[in-house]
């Protein structure tokens, strides 16, 4: 078979990479686009995912995102045709969907975003099947226009893909993520993960989690603490620098995420895919996201992250998890637990690409 994957973001990188690996074993011809974007082009060269670049991202205005989104599908429309696969495989990207609707290719979507409502509305009613996390309910999707029936659960949630097969990874295998910033072995190492502050589902609502960020700087940094900030945008690297960068470092590169948040101590997450990675890691998590997920209430009620949008909890609750090793202890044991019990999506990926019948769903 030929199979096109549209590859948009750093999580799909990691989330496609061994399906893609294994189609090409198989013997499947497999195209890899993507486009312009920082964090998914690096972790591409890094886990070394060949990506065939075919636009850019729109930033985060509305006209921005509508010309990209159009330009984009004008010149993707000319690299499938060329492709003709057999059936596409994407995150709910909206170019690809519209491409692989227009050429009438098969659409395998995946999503576990229904909170992103800009990019379901323009997906999930496309799709010839759409994927998801078990967690997430039916009907978080069928107000978008698709059919239950055309709807498959795995039970896993998404970094599942990855973190079953690079969580035993030594932090010595990237010295340089593992060691980034002014650390000092008695240090505790605190790593922040700043919003998506480009996605429409944030930009449109003006949420904002700076007020949670400043507090978490101010009051952790000092002798005992190094805090690493993990931005997305380069715009959003210098913000950073400037109003954080005399009491915290900035990275600057891009690096693979499970090395470096195996070597934190806790981890503070405004976005989704690596609040989920590191809880699933042990690493004591606090979510301060501007929004609600459903993986997250599930990582929540599993006892595997706190959510906080008050400075002064994110402060208290930072510092017990910083001090509390059997705390520390009983979380390890308790992600390993989970993260064993989950499937492997791969296989649902493989699954739904290589066949036209339904894939086997999580009840």
């Amino acid at each position: 078979m030929r199979i096109w994957f549209d590859v948009l973001t750093p999580k799909q990188v990691m989330f496609f990479r061994r399906a893609q690996e294994l189609l090409r074993e198989s013997g499947h011809e497999v195209l890899s686009t993507s486009r312009q974007y920082r964090e998914a082009v690096e972790l591409a060269r890094i886990k070394r995912v060949p990506l065939t670049i075919v636009g850019r991202h729109g930033g985060a205005d509305r006209y921005g995102k509508l010309v990209a989104g159009a330009q984009r599908i004008a010149e993707l429309a000319d690299v499938v045709h060329r492709f003709s696969p057999d059936v596409a495989v994407t995150f709910s990207s909206p170019e690809g969907a519209r491409v692989a609707f227009g050429l009438g290719i098969r659409h395998v979507g995946f999503n576990d975003s229904p909170h992103a409502e800009a990019v379901a509305r323009l997906t999930v009613p496309l799709m010839s099947r759409l994927l998801c996390p078990w967690v997430i309910p039916y009907h978080a999707w069928t107000r978008y226009g698709i059919s239950k029936s055309n709807i498959s659960r795995y039970r896993a949630l998404d970094p599942a893909a990855w973190l079953k097969h690079e969580r035993q990874k030594i932090i010595q295998q990237q010295p340089a993520a593992a060691n980034l910033g002014r650390q000092t072995p008695k240090k505790k190492k605190v790593l922040i993960r700043l919003e998506e502050s480009k996605a429409s589902y944030i930009a449109d609502k003006k949420a904002t989690s700076t007020a949670l960020v400043d507090a978490a700087v101010k009051e952790l940094a000092g002798d005992a603490v190094d805090i690493l900030l993990l931005c997305r945008y380069g715009d959003q690297i210098d913000y950073a620098k400037e109003r954080y960068g005399e009491l915290a470092e900035v990275a600057e590169e891009v690096f693979d995420g499970v090395p470096l948040i195996q070597s934190a101590d806790l981890f503070i997450g405004a976005g989704g895919t690596m609040s989920a990675e590191s809880a699933l890691l042990g690493v004591p998590t606090i979510s301060i996201a501007p929004v609600g997920y459903y993986v997250e209430e599930y990582l929540a009620r599993a006892g595997l992250v706190a959510k906080t949008r008050n400075p002064g909890a994110l402060v208290r609750l930072a510092r017990k998890m910083l001090t509390d090793e059997a705390h520390r202890s009983k979380i390890r044991k308790k992600a390993a637990r989970v993260l064993a019990r989950m499937d492997d999506p791969t296989d649902s990926i493989i699954s739904a690409a290589t066949s036209s019948a339904p894939s086997k769903t999580a009840r």
